[in-house]
């Protein structure tokens, strides 16, 4: 798939470090929040290294995990191997989807901070969406408190250098309403590790499906 291909050196050789902390501190709990009672055919949208893929439901048929890092794919599908629902691992991105109209579900996780074009991104996941299907999302987003919010602005440019581009002032939210879905389940949180909030602990977890109207 040519010029699907997304290279971040630095941020894939570091994020297996800080994916494992986050799973020690309780990120483990909220992958499991975000996918449970999923079933049927699931797109997962840049799916880096894959760290979902056992906490997928047995009733899950199938699993497409789209990620264009070739170093967070290579885990991913190391990933694949072991887990218990069938996970096919393909090159792309999140602003071009395989397939229309084939999935039950699609699975935006910790990805949406760093998809250069958010509307396109949540346009493609419709759009690949059986009628009735539904937006399962773990994200971490910009903060109702002013204060917060004004030193997530700040340290926002420093962080998506080194984050492979994450953005923690985005509004993911609103941009999935803005998307034309109808959010029907959201819990909002701050993920504190060791009771400490740092810039990306600001977070949401719900279910979204395509309005009707």
């Amino acid at each position: 798939m040519a010029g699907q291909a997304v290279s971040h050196p630095f941020f894939a050789r570091v994020y297996p470090h800080i994916n494992a902390f986050a799973e020690a501190h309780g990120s483990v709990e909220h992958r499991q929040e975000m996918l449970a009672g999923v079933h049927g055919r699931v797109v997962e949208i840049g799916a880096g290294m894959g760290s979902n893929f056992v906490h997928y439901p047995p009733e899950v048929e199938q699993i497409v995990a789209v990620e264009p890092e070739p170093r967070l794919r290579a885990l991913a599908e190391q990933a694949a191997a072991k887990a218990v629902v069938p996970v096919e691992v393909r090159a792309g991105r999140a602003e071009a989807l395989p397939a229309h109209g084939t999935f039950d579900a699609a699975v935006f996780s910790l990805v949406l901070c760093t998809v250069p074009d958010v509307p396109a991104a949540l346009a493609e996941a419709r759009r690949v969406l059986k009628p009735g299907g539904e937006l399962r999302f773990y994200e971490h987003v910009r903060s109702e408190n002013p204060r917060f919010f004004r030193m997530q602005r700040i340290i926002n440019p420093l962080w998506g250098l080194a984050g492979g581009g994450c953005s923690v002032t985005r509004d993911t939210e609103q941009a999935i309403r803005e998307a034309g879905y109808t959010v029907e389940e959201i819990r909002r949180f701050v993920f504190r590790i060791n009771g400490r909030a740092g810039p990306a602990s600001p977070s949401i977890i719900g279910t979204a499906r395509p309005s009707t109207c």
